[in-house]
Parts: structure tokens; sequence; C-alpha cells
């Protein structure tokens, strides 16, 4: 079972990174346009101009961070930014939203429609000054992460409920053939959301109304599951000095008053001490 690691409750909880350097978590509240991280028992936070969902890290100062008009590192000591590409800014309709760093260096970011428009969205890859469009005409893109040796990478499309993998080329990391299903939750009550895989190359999924987080094996077979105090789980990270902490991001967005006033913990971010070990973030290339 988890605790609650921060009690800021967020509209849209999001992009929890373990920054292995700094050994400190940050993970965003979407909607509220905020950067957040826990440090000394106290609570920081950062607000942008635009919407920001997902991040990197690319050294000890800066990480890299996705918001809904641009990929731009950011100091979170002194406040620097600097932009790196634009990501979709000609269209005022979408925003960031899931994201994580591959084995390769690269950079993986999903867009969505501010009404999660149908078919309105898609996963891009940023690598070493490139951003390329991956995979178009996706509602809600998320559940990005990769198997500890660099294989393949799994994602999904939230609306659709079912977990995609495509082999990576050994080489640079771009997708190489086409995506196939790997986990179908077709007609369960819930909804994937973010995902991480541990050095084990098991997947742990946060889903959306079901309060947890589910421990899916390589074969994709359910083995395990982390409850949160929240309906709706947003995304895992490990963390930790181990790697062996669950961080989770939960949301309000949606929740009747009634809920959230039955269950204020709805919104917050938790974390449990688990059994297994996380892989390390990867390091974004700029």
């Amino acid at each position: 079972m988890s605790r609650v690691f921060d009690p800021t409750p967020c509209q849209l909880g999001e992009g929890p990174l373990w920054h292995p350097e700094r050994q400190q978590l940050f993970w965003f509240d979407i909607l509220n346009r905020k950067l957040l991280t826990r440090a000394g028992g106290q609570t920081r936070d950062w607000d942008f101009a635009e919407r920001v969902s997902a991040a990197g890290w690319v050294d000890d100062d800066r990480l890299l961070i996705a918001s809904e008009r641009a990929l731009f590192t950011f100091d979170p000591d002194s406040g620097a930014r600097e932009e790196l590409a634009p990501l979709e800014a000609d269209n005022p309709l979408t925003r960031s939203n899931d994201g994580r760093a591959d084995p390769f260096g690269g950079f993986w970011i999903g867009t969505m429609g501010l009404a999660a428009e149908a078919r309105a969205g898609a996963i891009y890859r940023y690598y070493r000054g490139e951003l390329r469009l991956l995979f178009p005409g996706l509602t809600i893109p998320n559940a990005i992460c990769f198997d500890p040796e660099g294989q393949f990478a799994l994602f999904c499309d939230t609306r659709e409920k079912v977990i995609r993998k495509v082999a990576l080329d050994p080489a640079h990391g771009w997708p190489a053939g086409e995506a196939e299903a790997f986990i179908d939750m077709r007609g369960a009550p819930f909804s994937p959301d973010g995902a991480v895989m541990d050095a084990d190359g098991n997947f742990w999924n946060a889903q959306w109304g079901a309060g947890r987080v589910a421990v899916h094996d390589r074969k994709g077979a359910l083995v395990d599951e982390v409850k949160v105090g929240a309906m709706q789980a947003s995304c895992p990270a490990f963390g930790g000095a181990e790697l062996s902490e669950l961080f989770v991001t939960s949301a309000t967005e949606g929740l009747p008053e009634t809920e959230i006033a039955a269950r204020p913990e709805n919104g917050m971010t938790f974390v449990a001490q688990t059994g297994a070990r996380g892989q390390r973030e990867h390091r974004v290339l700029p």
C-alpha cells in the first residue's frame, strides 16, 4: 500500500521524473501549468504560461520539459530556459501529454486535443536536435516506456485501451516495424494511463479509475498491484536511493465534489516501497 508523498492536490498530476543525479522527484500539474518538486520536507513549484506535462533530465542543472508548444531545457535553480524544438506550435487545439526518455538519449512525447478530440494527437521523438513524428492519429497517447535491454518501446492510446509494443532499431532507437498489441484492456472499467518498466522488464501501469498501479510481467500477465489513495492514478516513476520506491501521481479532474470531499487524497502524489528495482531514468541528449 502507498502513502502520501506530497499533499498538494493536483487537478491533473502527471509526468513524475526521478532525477538520478539530483536524487529528486519532479512532477507536473498539467492543467494548472505547474512543475512541482519536494525536497527537505518542503514543496516547491514553478508556474508556466503554457501547459507543461513531461520531462527528462539533461544534466545536473537542466531538465528537458515538454509544453503544449515546445520542447525546452529548464534550469530549476536559476529559471533559465532555452527552446529546443517547436511542438505542434501552429495548432492551438492540442497540448503535450505523456513522455519519457529512451535508452538511446531520445525523448518520446505525446500530444492530444485539449478536449481529447478523437485522433487529434500523436507521438513524436526528439533525438539529437530532430523532432520526428512516429505515430499519428492517436487520441490520448500514454504509457510510453522502454524495456531494460533497449529492444522495444511500449505505448498506448488510453481511449483504445490497448498497450502496444514496437521494436527499436539497435543503432539509434527509432521504431523498426509496425506496433502490435501487447496487453488488451478493452472492456475493463478503467483506462491505462502512464507507465514505466522496471529493471526486470515488468510493466507498471497507472490505471485511471482503478486507484492502482497494475504490474504485468514480460508476457503481459497481471502479477501484482500497488493501491493508491486516489481514484485516478495517472503515472508512476521509480526513484529513491535504491530505485525501489514507486512514486505515483493522481488527478482530481472529472471527479464529482462528493468524491473529492470523501477522499481528500485525490490529486495527491503517493509513494510505495516495492520489492522491485526500477531502471535509472535515461539522460536526454539535447
